[in-house]
C-alpha cells in the first residue's frame, strides 16, 4: 500500500483538510511520512477543537525543530 492511500481510504478531518491545502509544504510533508505516522498525525488533529488549534497543529508539521508534544513528533 502507499502512503497517499490513507488520504484516499479514511476520512480525514475537515479542518485538517483545509488547512493542509492553505500550506502545501506541509502537506508534502504528510505526503512522505509513513502510514503509522500519517495516522498519528489524524488522530491528534481529530483532538483539535477549535479553528486556530488546527492551523497551530498544521503549522507545526512546518517547523522541523518541533518538539515531542503529546506523543506527536511530525518528524
Amino acid at each position: 500500500m502507499q502512503n497517499d492511500d490513507l488520504i484516499h481510504n479514511e476520512e480525514l478531518p475537515i479542518g485538517f483538510t483545509m488547512e493542509l491545502a492553505q500550506h502545501s509544504d506541509a502537506l508534502i510533508r504528510f505526503s512522505n511520512l509513513s502510514r503509522e505516522q500519517q495516522r498519528s498525525i489524524v488522530e491528534g488533529a481529530r483532538q483539535m477543537q477549535s479553528r486556530e488549534e488546527m492551523r497551530s497543529y498544521v503549522t507545526n508539521l512546518l517547523d522541523p525543530e518541533v518538539k515531542e508534544h503529546e506523543n506527536n513528533r511530525f518528524f
